[in-house]
């Protein structure tokens, strides 16, 4: 049996690292309905501080997800107390070819993303880099 399963990341600022994300992915930001969550504002199943406005919009304070353009896939951000202090245990690849691995990791610094190193193995080999609130991830 197959399951479905989403990628999870902690985040100090979920909405703006799930729109880092989805430019840096080319995915999109998973639409809030708005109505629905004022809707349980309204009811008092949730409180107005389990919500909060970004770019103008009432949206969950507890995270923000994006969304693969075709199939869905989801990778989800949701608000943690602390930072990151350690290496990931578990980092996402993203697979660019290695003719654009230059391109991608120019482009991504500009938008904030840090170097931090490279690697090979045997005909392999990525660039590592952090996103910027220093997740790491690999450009390969």
């Amino acid at each position: 049996m197959a399951y479905d399963f989403q990628v999870t990341v902690d985040s100090s600022g979920p909405h703006e690292l799930a729109e880092w994300w989805a430019e840096t992915l080319g995915w999109r930001v998973e639409p809030t309905d708005e109505a629905f969550i004022r809707g349980l504002v309204d009811q008092g199943a949730v409180t107005e501080e389990e919500t909060t406005v970004h770019r103008g919009q009432l949206v969950w304070r507890s995270g923000a997800a994006i969304v693969h353009p075709d199939d869905g896939r989801r990778v989800l951000f949701q608000v943690v107390p602390e930072g990151k202090t350690v290496k990931n245990r578990v980092h996402l690849d993203v697979r660019v070819g290695a003719d654009r691995i230059e391109e991608e990791l120019t482009r991504l610094t500009e938008r904030g993303a840090t170097f931090l190193h490279r690697g090979e193995q045997g005909p392999y080999s990525w660039v590592t880099l952090a996103d910027p609130e220093g997740n790491e991830f690999c450009l390969a």
